[in-house]
């Protein structure tokens, strides 16, 4: 039996990608068109052909239907027939999206099975998240001086989709005036009186006490006899101690050089962007065994990571990996979805607990 799947976690509630998922004119705008078959109640078709793994449009009907949180649909794909699966599970920071697929009847080439997997998850992860941010955005006034509609800039990023944005090209005027009050923030605490304490002088070292007896001044001096020498009827020679060899410590190996890392937001969406930690090893011996901690803003996700190991416990994000090779450097990038649309960098970044570059 032939199974393929995926999954991914949103920063959106259940009910939002339930309605994505379900909705035909939203299902078009991320996965493909479909449309009603006249002669067939409760059937629709899928304009899938062209995309990776399938061969031509799908023909599904409902098997099972939980609102908000399964859909249990039949595909009917030329002579093949499978069963696909769509569960969205709450979570404490949005809702967890599994896709799972399993082959009734013909067979699938294991080239097929992997891009159609890959299709799955690309939409997931790309287009599926626009979409939301879009249904959110709809949600959410940010001009509340103007009377124009909120929705305007999302269509303009789901028509464009396909295009990656310029490295840190947007500019928010919000993150511009947060940026001001917290530069007048820091000016005010330098100005504040106080500070840190100069240093003080080190305390005079005290004068040697004096004696506590007083010199008796009866007492005349003593003139002291001197002693008489006496010389030795054979003088015995004086014997000189051998030297002791002196021991050269030896060289300790040298402890490994550490690595260091640096950080760096490579792209921006409304309610998201991508992430990238660089882990440098300037050392001679190959690097095993670091880690990086990235912390998250309360209520952001980590998806969709590449270049490590990863999870994820409440605002920590966990990355390890393979050795890195002397004098080499290992990439890991890392797809963040958040609510706000300002921040678009991580609170914190360190490596094997040392901070990285660029926060």
């Amino acid at each position: 039996m032939i199974e393929i799947g995926t999954q991914i976690d949103l920063p959106h509630p259940a009910d939002r990608v339930w309605r994505a998922m379900t909705d035909p004119e939203l299902l078009g705008r991320w996965f493909a068109e479909t449309e009603p078959i006249p002669d067939g109640p409760g059937r629709w078709r899928v304009r899938t052909a062209g995309l990776p793994g399938f061969e031509t449009d799908v023909e599904v009907e409902v098997v099972d239907r939980r609102e908000p949180e399964l859909i249990v649909v039949r595909c009917h794909e030329g002579a093949d027939r499978s069963l696909l699966t769509c569960a969205v599970t709450p979570t404490t920071v949005g809702c967890r999206v599994l896709i799972r697929e399993t082959v009734e009847h013909g067979d699938w080439p294991a080239e097929r099975g992997t891009r159609r997997e890959e299709c799955y998850r690309q939409s997931l992860a790309g287009r599926l998240p626009a979409l939301l941010d879009w249904l959110a955005f709809q949600q959410v006034d940010l001009r509340r001086d103007s009377a124009a509609p909120t929705a305007v800039l999302p269509v303009a990023l789901i028509a464009d989709l396909d295009r990656r944005p310029t490295r840190r090209r947007t500019t928010w005027v919000v993150a511009g005036s947060g940026a001001a009050a917290l530069t007048l923030g820091l000016a005010g605490w330098a100005l504040l009186p106080g500070g840190p304490p100069a240093e003080t002088a080190a305390d005079p070292v005290p004068p040697p006490a004096r004696s506590a007896v007083a010199p008796d001044p009866t007492r005349s001096a003593v003139t002291p006899r001197p002693t008489p020498t006496t010389t030795p009827s054979s003088a015995r020679p004086s014997r000189t101690p051998s030297p002791t060899p002196s021991r050269t410590p030896s060289a300790s190996p040298s402890a490994p050089d550490p690595v260091g890392a640096r950080y760096e937001t490579v792209s921006t969406r409304v309610f998201g962007y991508t992430g990238e930690v660089v882990v440098d090893n300037p050392g001679g011996t190959p690097a095993s065994g670091w880690t990086v901690v990235v912390t998250l803003p309360r209520g952001n996700s980590a998806a969709e990571v590449t270049g490590a190991d990863w999870r994820q416990d409440g605002q920590s994000v966990t990355f390890t990996g393979p050795a890195v090779p002397a004098g080499g450097a290992q990439a890991i990038r890392f797809d963040v979805r958040t609510a706000d649309p300002v921040t678009k960098t991580p609170q914190g970044c360190t490596v094997d607990e040392r901070p990285c570059a660029g926060l």
